[in-house]
């Protein structure tokens, strides 16, 4: 399966964080179809990366692993 690499940095540590997702997932979230029917494949702290920019160690950080 093809996947592009979302690149953004954590609001919450700064590190630079990539994660790869199918182009056909990517591009229906844009148009506005919410993240958890875009994504399917993703788990919730993936999702929230793409969402909020919260890398998914921080997100399970600071809500116990809720992935």
């Amino acid at each position: 399966m093809l996947k592009m690499n979302v690149v953004d940095d954590c609001v919450s540590c700064g590190l630079e964080r990539i994660l790869s997702v199918p182009p056909v997932d990517y591009a229906l979230w844009c148009a506005g179809m919410p993240a958890q029917q875009a994504f399917p494949t993703l788990s919730a702290s993936e999702r929230e990366f793409l969402i909020s920019s919260i890398c998914p160690d921080c997100w399970d950080e600071m809500f116990g692993g809720a992935s």
